[in-house]
């Protein structure tokens, strides 16, 4: 059965961003900013793309070529598989689905990758419409699907998992469906457990994953010798870039060998910079948490002469979780992201900024996210780049240097004591609860 998930959920980036900015040159980034997409990934050249991107142009009544019209589209099973036979979506049988007046989402059906234009601009890039096709190509009987989650944890991951299995039995009629334990590696050390709407009835209230994860441990061959031994059709894959680089992998090698299964990506990141979704899971409650640590630095900087409390927050590549809990907060006095590079002394640098605004207020609150100013700590370290199992640049504890170097500035430069308060969020539980903390007061 094709679930119609040329959607959001196969819409992955083989890049944690569309460009990584320089840090040549710093700036300082104000709270109140001038924010734009360009820290948002738009999947230009994901893997579970075709690898020649089709670029179709538009036709008139007439037959004219109508210029600008570009469509980045999916894969499908019959870009390989031409001749197989396709049958109605169980979704006509659906009570939920029948009150609708267009049950379905048209095929020609595109979303343009930017919304506003100019009346004598290009059409520009199209991406293919999500949602629920009227053509299926699997028959509920004959699916046998199954769910991996793999990499980091991300508030949501079990709600997830949830929906895809309450979504098979419920809407599509699928009743065997399979849970790969711990990760890629489950698939070739057969770790598995039957997944059936009971099983996950209650899973959404706990944190991590209820299937476990791990990082590395892909191995193509094997898990689609093992996908093709197990008789799997339909694979869904939770992660993040490394896991979807992977899933790219997976999805060549079963078009290589022409075998009738479906890869599904779901893009797991907390960060919300995948452009071409309205917003990841698990993004809101990490904005709502931020809050937390905000106000703690908040009280803790407001209750001493001249407070300076720096929050850190997710945010490999873009600002996006720091930004909405900076707005949302209103206690924070300067925001800092990777996508607007900042400086630190001379004219309009922070040092300046700070001691203004401590002669103004006596304290203030600095957000920054874990991506910006990476490569500025890492010249002052002489950190060399590392990279963990999934392929990720390890970060540097931004935080914490940024926290130091101002206490020093303002201790030997400007002779001045100032207290410093450091909140840094560095791991989460992928519970909706705050996560762990580690606070150093450096005065």
């Amino acid at each position: 059965m094709d679930l119609s998930i040329p959607s959001s959920f196969s819409e992955i980036s083989s890049s944690r961003s569309l460009s990584q900015p320089s840090f040549q040159k710093l700036r300082l980034f104000p709270v109140i900013c001038n924010f734009n997409l360009k820290s948002r990934k738009f999947p230009t050249r994901s893997l579970f793309w075709r690898q020649n991107c089709l670029s179709l142009r538009a036709q008139t009544s007439n037959g004219a070529l109508n210029d600008g019209f570009v469509l980045e589209d999916v894969p499908h099973l019959t870009d390989f598989l031409p001749d197989l036979p396709s049958y109605p979506n169980p979704l006509q049988n659906s009570q939920a689905y029948a009150i609708v007046k267009q049950n379905f989402v048209i095929p020609e059906d595109a979303v343009a990758q930017k919304i506003v234009v100019r009346k004598d601009s290009s059409r520009g890039v199209h991406f293919r419409r999500a949602g629920p096709r009227e053509k299926v190509y699997f028959t509920p009987e004959e699916v046998r699907a199954c769910i991996v989650t793999c990499g980091g944890l991300c508030p949501g991951i079990n709600t997830v998992i949830r929906e895809i299995v309450c979504g098979l039995n419920y809407m599509y009629g699928v009743n065997d469906i399979l849970g790969i334990q711990g990760g890629y590696r489950g698939f070739y050390s057969k770790n598995t457990v039957t997944l059936t709407p009971k099983v996950v009835n209650d899973i959404h209230k706990r944190g991590g994953t209820f299937l476990c994860t791990s990082r590395g441990g892909h191995d193509t061959n094997k898990i689609v010798d093992n996908i093709q031994d197990r008789g799997i059709n339909q694979v869904y894959i939770i992660g993040g870039d490394g896991t979807q680089k992977g899933a790219g992998q997976i999805y060549e090698e079963v078009e290589k060998r022409g075998l009738q299964v479906a890869v599904a990506g779901i893009p797991k990141t907390i960060d919300n910079d995948i452009a071409v979704i309205d917003k990841s899971f698990g993004f809101d409650t990490a904005v709502e948490e931020a809050q937390r640590a905000i106000n703690a630095a908040h009280v803790e900087v407001e209750s001493v002469e001249n407070g300076v409390g720096i929050v850190k927050l997710m945010g490999r590549y873009s600002g996006f979780i720091a930004m909405y809990a900076t707005l949302a907060s209103r206690d924070v006095d300067c925001c800092l992201i990777p996508e607007s590079p900042f400086y630190l002394e001379g004219p309009g640098g922070l040092f300046e900024f700070i001691e203004q605004r401590l002669k103004e207020n006596g304290h203030l609150v600095i957000v920054i996210a874990e991506g910006a100013g990476q490569e500025y700590a890492a010249r002052s370290t002489h950190r060399t780049d590392e990279r963990d199992a999934s392929g990720n640049r390890l970060l540097l504890d931004v935080g914490l240097w940024l926290s130091q170097y101002i206490k020093d500035h303002f201790m030997n430069v400007r002779k001045m004591q100032v207290n410093m308060k450091y909140i840094g969020i560095f791991c989460d539980s992928g519970l909706y609860v705050v996560p762990c903390f580690m606070k150093c007061h450096l005065s």
